[in-house]
C-alpha cells in the first residue's frame, strides 16, 4: 500500500505555505494566468506519493515500443501510424488487471488483452469512447514500486486526443522520459517541450530511440549534438540514453532500468524534490507578476495611467485582436466546404464505380415483383452507402482538416505576437521579465458525422406492380437503378461534405473563442496589476518578502 503524502517531510509545510500565499496573491490581484498551475500543485498534495514517469515525445518516436520492451510484454499497441489515443498508466500489482476510467467517472475492470480496444486509435478513434485513463497493473513491474509509467499519445498534431492530451498532462509529470527518434533527432518542438518540462520536474531523461539506425560512432556524435544543443537552448545538461528494441537491447535496457530502480528506491526523497521544484517554479512566476504590481504601486496616479497606456498599446487592444481573429477564422471557414468537396470529388468516380460494380453483381440474385425489387434496391443503397460513406469518412477525414490546421497555426502565431509584445513592453518599461508564454488551447477533433441514408426518389408506379410483367421489363428497371447510382452518390457525398463542414467550422470557432479567452485573461491580469496596486506597496512588499523567505527555506 502506498504511503500518503502526510506532510511528514519538512519541505511540505513550507510548500503548502508558499502555495497558500500564491493563491492569496492570485485572488487579490486577479492573476488568472497562474490558476492552472496552482490547481496542479494542489493536486500533488492530495494524492499518494507515487511518482508518474511520463513517456513523452513526437508521435512515432517509439514511446509505446520502448515501454513494451522495458516490461518484456507487448501490452501497448504499436504500428506504422499513430496508435495511442488515451493516457495509459502502468504500475506494479500482484495480479495483472486493467482499470478503465471514463470522463464521467465510471470505473470498470478489464483483462489485459482487452485494453487495446480502449487505448488504440484504430479501436477507439479520436477517443470516441470517452476514456480518461487506462491503469494497468502488472507483476513484472515489481522492480519499480511507487512508480507509474505513463504512456502518452504522441505530440505533433493539434488534436486533443493526442497532442493536447499529452500537453495537458505536463503539470502532473513527476519525472519525464522524452523519446526522440534517431531518424529525426531533436526538433524545435522537442526543445520547446523540454523547456516547458523544466518548469514542472527536475528529473528529465532524453531517450534516443531507434538507435540501431546509427553506428556506435554516429550515436556518440548525436548524443554530443544533443548535449551541446540543450546546453545552448535551455541551459541545462540532461542525461541522454540510446535505446533500441532491435539490437543490443539488453545492455541499453539495463541502463534505463538502473535509473528507474534508483528513482523507485529513493521515491520519498525524489517526491519531495519534485514538489519543491513545482512549488518554486510557481512562486517565481508569481513574484514576477507581483513585481509589476509593486513597480506601478510606487508611481503616482498620472504616472500609472501613462505607464498603462505604454504597456497596453493599441496593438494589444482586445477589440483589435478580436477583429483580427474573427477575420482569420471567417476566411478559413469559408474555405472549408470547397476544400472538402474538392477532396471528395476527386474520389467520386472511383466511389461510384465501386457501388455500380457491387450492384451489378448482386442485383441479378434479387427475386420478386417490382415493388419487392424496389424495396430491396433501397435497402441495398442504405446498407452500402452507410457503410461506404463511413469508411470513406474514416479514411479521408484527416485530409479535411486543412482549414482547421491553418486556423490553429494562425491563432498560435497571433498569440505568440500578442504575448511577445506584451512581455517586451513590460521588460522595456519596468525591467521585469515574465515567465515564458503558455496557453491552453484545446482542440477536440471534430466528431464523425452520423451518415444516414435518405430516400432520394419514390417509384409511385411500383404500386402497380401487379400490372407489370417482370419477365419483360426487369432489365429496364435494373438499368434504371444503375443509372440512378451516380446521382445518388453525388448527393450523399455532398451531404457528407456539408456535415464535415459544420463540425470543422464549429471547432474553428472553438479555437477562436479559446484564444480570445486567453487574451482577455492575460490583459485582465496585467490591467489589474497596473490598476489595482495603488496604495498597496507595503502589502505587495510583504507578500513578496514572505515568498522569498519561504523559497529560501525550501532551498530553491
Amino acid at each position: 500500500m502506498e504511503r500518503k503524502a502526510t506532510g511528514s517531510y519538512p519541505v511540505q509545510p513550507t510548500a503548502r505555505l508558499i502555495l497558500s500565499k500564491i493563491q492569496e496573491a492570485s485572488d487579490c490581484f486577479n492573476i488568472v494566468s497562474l490558476h492552472r498551475d496552482i490547481a496542479a500543485c494542489e493536486g500533488l498534495f492530495a494524492r499518494d506519493q507515487i511518482i508518474d514517469v511520463a513517456i513523452l515525445g513526437q508521435f512515432k518516436a517509439g514511446k509505446s515500443s520502448f515501454i513494451n520492451s522495458l516490461i518484456g510484454q507487448d501490452i501497448l499497441p504499436v504500428g506504422v501510424v499513430p496508435v495511442t489515443t488515451v493516457i495509459t498508466r502502468l504500475h506494479y500489482d500482484q495480479e495483472p488487471k486493467a482499470i478503465i476510467t471514463g470522463f464521467d467517472g465510471t470505473r470498470t475492470e478489464a483483462a489485459i488483452d482487452e485494453v487495446e480496444q480502449f487505448i488504440s486509435e484504430e479501436r477507439n478513434p479520436a477517443n470516441e469512447k470517452n476514456i480518461e485513463t487506462v491503469d494497468i497493473g502488472l507483476p513484472v513491474l515489481s522492480r519499480y514500486p511507487g512508480l507509474r509509467l505513463v504512456d502518452t499519445p504522441g505530440l505533433g498534431s493539434v488534436f486533443r486526443h493526442n497532442t493536447e492530451t499529452s500537453l495537458e498532462w505536463l503539470p502532473e509529470v513527476g519525472a519525464a522520459i522524452v523519446a526522440v527518434s534517431a531518424d529525426r533527432p531533436l526538433s524545435e518542438n522537442d526543445i520547446n517541450l523540454l523547456r516547458e518540462l523544466a518548469r514542472y520536474t527536475p528529473k528529465i531523461i532524453l531517450l534516443l530511440t531507434k538507435a540501431d539506425l546509427l553506428s556506435p560512432s554516429q550515436q556518440k556524435e548525436v548524443i554530443r549534438f544533443f548535449r551541446n544543443t540543450l546546453q545552448r537552448e535551455i541551459n541545462q545538461a540532461l542525461p541522454v540514453y540510446p535505446y533500441s528494441i532491435k539490437s543490443n537491447t539488453g545492455s541499453l535496457k539495463s541502463r534505463i532500468d538502473t535509473v528507474l530502480v534508483s528513482l523507485s528506491a529513493h521515491r520519498d526523497t525524489e517526491f519531495v524534490n519534485i514538489l519543491r521544484h513545482k512549488t518554486a517554479s510557481l512562486a517565481k512566476s508569481c513574484l514576477a507578476y507581483l513585481a509589476i504590481a509593486l513597480k506601478t504601486a510606487e508611481k503616482a496616479d498620472t504616472d500609472r495611467e501613462s505607464l498603462k497606456k505604454l504597456i497596453l498599446t493599441e496593438k494589444l487592444n482586445y477589440d483589435l485582436i478580436r477583429s483580427e481573429l474573427f477575420a482569420v477564422t471567417r476566411e478559413n471557414m469559408l474555405r472549408t466546404r470547397p476544400a472538402i468537396a474538392a477532396r471528395l470529388d476527386a474520389g467520386r468516380a472511383g466511389f461510384t464505380r465501386g457501388l455500380i460494380g457491387r450492384l451489378r453483381k448482386e442485383m441479378p440474385t434479387w427475386k420478386g415483383n417490382l415493388w419487392q425489387l424496389t424495396r430491396r434496391y433501397e435497402e441495398w443503397l442504405e446498407e452500402n452507402l452507410t457503410r461506404e460513406l463511413n469508411q470513406l469518412s474514416k479514411e479521408e477525414h484527416r485530409h479535411f482538416f486543412g482549414t482547421l490546421n491553418k486556423t490553429y497555426l494562425s491563432t498560435s502565431r497571433s498569440l505568440d505576437l500578442f504575448r511577445n509584445l506584451l512581455d517586451r513592453n513590460i521588460e522595456t518599461l519596468l525591467g521585469i521579465k515574465l515567465s515564458p508564454a503558455e496557453w491552453d488551447i484545446r482542440v477536440p477533433e471534430p466528431a464523425h458525422p452520423d451518415v444516414a441514408f435518405t430516400k432520394v426518389f419514390d417509384f409511385h408506379f411500383d404500386l402497380l406492380w401487379f400490372l407489370i410483367p417482370m419477365t419483360v421489363f426487369r432489365g429496364v428497371f435494373e438499368r434504371h437503378f444503375l443509372k440512378k447510382v451516380p446521382g445518388i452518390a453525388r448527393m450523399h457525398l455532398s451531404r457528407l461534405a456539408y456535415q464535415w463542414e459544420v463540425r470543422i467550422n464549429r471547432t474553428i470557432e472553438e479555437i477562436r473563442d479559446q484564444a480570445l479567452k486567453y487574451v482577455q485573461e492575460e490583459l485582465a491580469t496585467i490591467d489589474a496589476l497596473l490598476s489595482q496596486a495603488a496604495g498597496k506597496s507595503d502589502e505587495i512588499r510583504k507578500t513578496m518578502g514572505e515568498l522569498r523567505d519561504r523559497l529560501q527555506e525550501l532551498g530553491a
